[in-house]
């Protein structure tokens, strides 16, 4: 992708995250005179009862879609209650499994893995209750409607890995030795990103992939940072540069490569949270692209809110809502910008 593009890129990202200040502002105004279903005795907005769940607090990632996720459903008037994935697919499922009889207007998931929420979803979809998809394909896409989701909300995956991936091949002059550290690979977010590195890997001739190709570590930044320096250790000639599928893991291993012969290997995520920016910030990290969790829980929240106050029906609402995301480095000049929309008080990035 060359900087034209990236200048395009960083231009609709913000243009996008700019109108979602409009599209909150008017939301309370907006439902406030909604009839129906979602109303009182009286006529007024009755509070919404939701549901939501990611992969695991654990995560900066998930953390921040927990905080953005309380922030706004707190100003929208939605009494949301947290079930946590924990990290663990079979225990997302069995906390999700105990809470498909209670009375919800919507819910709100991103799954630890592809099909694992495939049940509970269906037992939500016969009870009337819309199910947003967050991130993670909740089933393969094809099969989301039939399986009771009503929209998935997310990024593309893909450009997301492409795009960190060439601007560290650039930044290597176009050759070198790379490494490459995955994240779940039943995850259907790591599985686009790991697509979208090997899509730029291919315009690279001269950057060889070491390691044996892509390393899974679950998300994990110790099995991150272990598989790093075991990779390090390994390679006897100097190593240019690492790819991570998401920051958490990068930021683990920023000082692993010290006292080696890998010292000024270059380091590139991806999310866009305020750790990762923080160590572009520093110097830690290269570049992030910003995997906008503030912006997907958000959209799904108020998504979902309408929904239910304006009793829409499933074939009113597209099937995929594709977040903006934008890559961050100290020359992209967005640098201030994210860390400010990320800001847990905002949580609109």
């Amino acid at each position: 992708m060359s900087e034209a593009e990236f200048a395009s890129s960083r231009r609709g990202f913000l243009a996008a995250t700019t109108s979602s200040f409009g599209l909150a502002g008017l939301l309370a105004a907006g439902c406030a005179g909604q009839e129906g279903a979602a109303t009182t005795a009286d006529g007024g907005p009755r509070k919404l009862k939701a549901a939501f769940s990611n992969a695991g607090r654990q995560t900066t990632w998930c953390e921040q879609g927990y905080q953005t996720a309380m922030l706004w459903g707190k100003l929208l008037g939605i009494d949301i209650t947290w079930i946590d994935g924990d990290l663990d697919a079979q225990k997302q499922r069995a906390k999700l499994d105990l809470i498909v009889d209670e009375p919800w207007d919507f819910c709100c998931f991103q799954a630890n893995q592809i099909d694992t929420l495939a049940e509970p979803a269906r037992q939500f979809k016969a009870r009337g209750v819309p199910v947003i998809s967050m991130d993670t394909l909740l089933v393969p896409r094809e099969q989301l409607r039939d399986a009771g989701v009503w929209v998935q909300v997310g990024p593309d995956h893909e450009f997301m890995g492409e795009t960190s991936a060439r601007y560290l091949f650039e930044k290597l002059g176009g050759k070198g030795r790379v490494l490459h550290i995955g994240g779940h690979s039943a995850h259907s977010g790591a599985q686009g990103r790991a697509k979208g590195f090997e899509k730029a890997l291919a315009d690279y001739p001269q950057i060889e992939l070491v390691g044996g190709g892509v390393r899974w570590c679950d998300w994990s930044k110790e099995t991150a940072r272990n598989t790093f320096e075991g990779l390090l250790n390994q390679e006897t000639q100097p190593l240019g540069g690492a790819f991570f599928h998401n920051d958490d893991m990068a930021i683990a291993c920023t000082d692993a490569a010290r006292g080696t012969p890998h010292e000024g290997i270059l380091l590139v995520g991806i999310d866009g949270q305020k750790e990762g920016l923080t160590a572009i910030r520093e110097g830690k990290l290269a570049a992030t692209t910003v995997n906008p969790t503030g912006l997907i829980h958000f959209t799904a929240l108020a998504v979902g809110q309408f929904i239910a106050r304006n009793q829409e029906k499933v074939d009113q609402v597209p099937l995929e809502l594709i977040t903006p995301g934008a890559l961050v480095s100290k020359d992209t000049g967005n640098l201030d910008a994210m860390f400010y929309l990320s800001d847990p008080r905002h949580s609109l990035v």
